[in-house]
């Protein structure tokens, strides 16, 4: 078995989506980044990357390449769970938590979810998406950013383990 862990922050801004593990949320600022800065899909993008001891998001993903310029984060989430699956691995579950003032995330956790298990292949049963609140501190409470961190369990798929 393997644990990956991943975290990631962007910078709230006026005039931009508001893109939350591939769910787009209705409000009037959105996420700053050279993607469509969905900091949920990067944190376990990351987390995934780790738990595989491959680097990070910004080694697969760079900021720099016009490539991924806009790009659609699932496409990284989609990336990563095929190099679990190249390396004999399969996402045992995932844990995440959202850090963000507002709005509440509360009504989209389960669409989230959802969107979440069918990027990576996995069941519904295997992601975890918790949203908390900056209490009013740090960058998060002052609305300027939002923060999320994930952490992914990896275990050899049967392939590998018998045969």
């Amino acid at each position: 078995m393997r644990i990956g862990f991943g975290s990631d922050i962007h910078r709230l801004a006026p005039g931009r989506r508001l893109v939350i593990g591939g769910v787009e949320i209705s409000a009037d600022f959105g996420s700053e980044g050279h993607s469509d800065g969905d900091t949920l899909s990067h944190a376990i993008t990351d987390a995934i990357l780790g738990a595989l001891a491959l680097g990070d998001i910004g080694q697969h993903f760079p900021d720099n390449d016009p490539k991924w310029k806009g790009a659609d984060s699932r496409e990284f989430l989609r990336r990563a769970a095929d190099l679990v699956r190249q390396h004999s691995y399969s996402i045992v579950n995932v844990d995440s938590t959202v850090h963000l003032e507002g709005p509440k995330l509360r009504p989209y956790i389960e669409q989230i979810r959802t969107a979440l298990a069918a990027e990576l292949g996995i069941e519904l049963a295997s992601i975890s998406v918790k949203a908390k609140s900056g209490e009013g501190m740090d960058s998060v409470g002052e609305k300027r950013a939002i923060r999320a961190e994930a952490v992914v369990l990896l275990a050899l798929s049967d392939r590998r383990q018998f045969g």
